[in-house]
Order: structure tokens, then C-alpha cells, then sequence
């Protein structure tokens, strides 16, 4: 039978415990990171807002930040233990991806194949962004994790909207800071002013979208709690990033 009401529990009582949506919340969140950094980093598009005209933007930021919102309910539903075994998993995603990218696009080219410049073009890397990629995403989402499980604990479960919010906006800030500063700084056609103008935009832009989403973030951590019948609290965590044990 379903439990109604989900248990207040400590996140070390759970080792070892199987949960039954545990791995689909994990591959969700590792394939929408994927998919945002394969499909959306590379395109740049633009909207004709009123009053403001066209502005662009990266494709990825439509759905780079849902992994922020699914690492929230992750961190909400789940405790930080698991968060971070998630973040780790997503890591060594975007590792092979960027080793497989790599040895893909540097294969010879068939004679008789005519698409070697579009491969490259879609798939080929900059090896300063792919670093910093990886690096702001490993930095922010660990911070985001860290602040959210905090949270919980100062407002006793209460105000779940204060910890998403709060989270992200540490999470993306990290993120930020390090990615555009690692990217870009002292890069040919990216003068600082330039640079901070573009970092401070996309910040404001992923944050709102955390906002926009919190109706939605709300029903995913009600439904997670009520069929997982566990509230999990990380009152006792060890929060280290490099701690192997969940």
C-alpha cells in the first residue's frame, strides 16, 4: 500500500535502502545535461522581446538549468549523499562525451563522405570552454546541492520554494563566475565588459527559470516524497564532494 504521508528520516539511515524512482530522477538528470550541452551549447538564438527587441541568447539555456531544478529534487527528496553520487555520474558523463567528440571528430573521413565540416562544426570542441564547462558544472551544482540541504535543515522542511531559489541562485552564481571568467577572459572578441555584461544576463535569465519552474518542482518533490515515503534530512551528512559512500 501507498504511503500517504511521507516519514521524516535521517540521510545515513538510508544506505543500502532501495528506492524505487531513485534511478530514473539520475537519468533524467544526466541526460538532460547531455543533451542541453550537445544540442544547446553550440547554437546561438534570439527572440524579438517588446519593448527590448531582439535579444540573443545560447540555445542550452532553455534546458541546461531543468538539471539544476532536477538536482534540487533530487537533493530535496533523496539527501545530498545521492545528489552528490548523481553529480559525480553527470561528470564523468560529460567526460566521455568530450573524450568521444574528440576521437569521433578526428577520425579520417571517408573519400566518398561530405559531411567531415559539419561534423566538426556541430561536435568539434574548444578545449578551454569544454574545461570550463566541466568545471563550473562540477562547482555549481555541488554548491547548489550544499546550500539546498542547508536550507532544509535551518527552515525545519518548511518554504521548499526559499531552499530552490536560494540554491540556485549560489548554484548559477558559482557557475557562472567560473565559467565565463574560464572560457573567455583575455579571448579575441570578448573585451571584460563584454564578457561580465553576457555572465550577469545569463545568471538573471537561469535564475528566473528556476522561478518559472517551481510550480513544477513543487509537484515532483510531492509526488517523489509521497511514493518514496521518506522526507530525508542530512542533519548528520558528511559534505565533503570527494566522499565515495552514499
Amino acid at each position: 500500500m501507498e504511503a500517504d504521508r511521507p516519514v521524516a528520516v535521517e540521510a545515513d539511515t538510508l544506505q543500502g535502502r532501495q528506492l524505487r524512482y531513485f534511478d530514473f530522477v539520475m537519468v533524467a538528470f544526466v541526460v538532460i545535461l547531455l543533451l542541453s550541452n550537445v544540442l544547446g551549447a553550440g547554437k546561438r538564438a534570439v527572440v524579438d522581446l517588446p519593448l527590448v527587441g531582439p535579444w540573443p541568447f545560447g540555445a542550452g539555456l532553455l534546458f541546461f538549468p531543468v538539471s539544476y531544478v532536477i538536482g534540487d529534487v533530487m537533493t530535496e527528496v533523496y539527501g545530498y549523499a545521492r545528489a552528490r553520487r548523481c553529480i559525480w555520474v553527470g561528470t564523468a558523463a560529460l567526460l566521455f562525451m568530450v573524450v568521444m567528440s574528440w576521437v569521433v571528430v578526428a577520425l579520417p573521413p571517408d573519400a566518398g563522405w561530405s559531411g567531415q565540416a559539419a561534423y566538426e562544426a556541430v561536435f568539434g570542441q574548444v578545449p578551454r570552454i569544454v574545461l570550463a564547462s566541466i568545471c563550473a558544472f562540477w562547482a555549481g551544482e555541488f554548491a547548489n546541492s550544499f546550500v539546498l540541504a542547508r536550507m532544509k535543515l535551518w527552515t525545519k522542511g518548511r518554504l521548499l520554494w526559499t531552499r530552490t531559489i536560494g540554491s540556485t541562485i549560489v548554484g548559477e552564481g558559482v557557475d557562472s563566475l567560473i565559467f565565463y571568467p574560464m572560457a573567455f577572459y583575455g579571448a579575441p572578441d570578448w573585451p571584460v565588459r563584454s564578457m561580465l555584461a553576457v555572465m550577469v544576463s545569463q545568471f538573471v535569465l537561469k535564475v528566473s527559470w528556476e522561478v518559472v519552474l517551481t510550480p513544477a518542482t513543487y509537484a515532483a518533490v510531492g509526488f517523489l516524497k509521497r511514493r518514496e515515503g521518506v522526507d530525508v534530512y542530512d542533519a548528520h551528512t558528511d559534505f565533503s564532494p570527494f566522499r565515495v559512500k552514499a
